[in-house]
């Protein structure tokens, strides 16, 4: 797919886009279950505005739960890239996004309005994500549509985990 990238490609592709004075969104999460919710999240990314990263975490570090990705990191970079409010899809292969925001720059991390209070965020990367953004001088935005959770969805409608697990 065209709009896959290894990463050399992904920063001259960026970086061509940036000499173009393109403001740069970053979206990064699993992605594993595309929904509704991830559709109106990329549109309103989009809207903020003119070249749409989203960055996956490889299966490797998916931590959701036993069976978890359900999607292979291949099939939901192919689906995602399939959207046409996406320009590019990338696997980060690192544990958290900071290393990629550190090499891109964007100049809005963009995050679901489940994240806009950081007590919740059981991990705490948020933080940490939010930090290395501001340290590069982009900015933070939440969206602000309807939220459902993959993981909210695959447990609570489906029969996927039988009742033991």
């Amino acid at each position: 797919m065209k709009k896959i990238y290894q990463i050399d490609h992904l920063l001259k592709k960026i970086k061509k886009e940036k000499n173009k004075n393109k403001k740069i969104i970053h979206c990064h999460g699993v992605f594993d279950l595309i929904h509704v919710g991830h559709i109106k999240h990329f549109q309103e990314a989009k809207k903020n505005g003119d070249f749409l990263l989203v960055s996956i975490t490889s299966d490797k570090y998916v931590n959701k739960g036993s069976g978890r990705p359900i999607f292979n990191e291949n099939l939901r970079a192919e689906v995602i890239s399939s959207l046409e409010t996406v320009d590019a899809v990338y696997i980060n292969h690192y544990k958290t996004p900071e290393k990629l925001i550190s090499t891109i720059k964007p100049n809005i991390y963009f995050k679901g309005p489940d994240y806009k209070d950081i007590k919740k965020d059981k991990t705490k990367n948020i933080l940490k994500e939010i930090s290395c953004v501001k340290k590069h001088g982009g900015k933070i935005l939440f969206s602000s549509d309807i939220t459902f959770s993959s993981s909210n969805l695959i447990n609570n409608h489906s029969d996927y985990y039988n009742a033991k697990q």
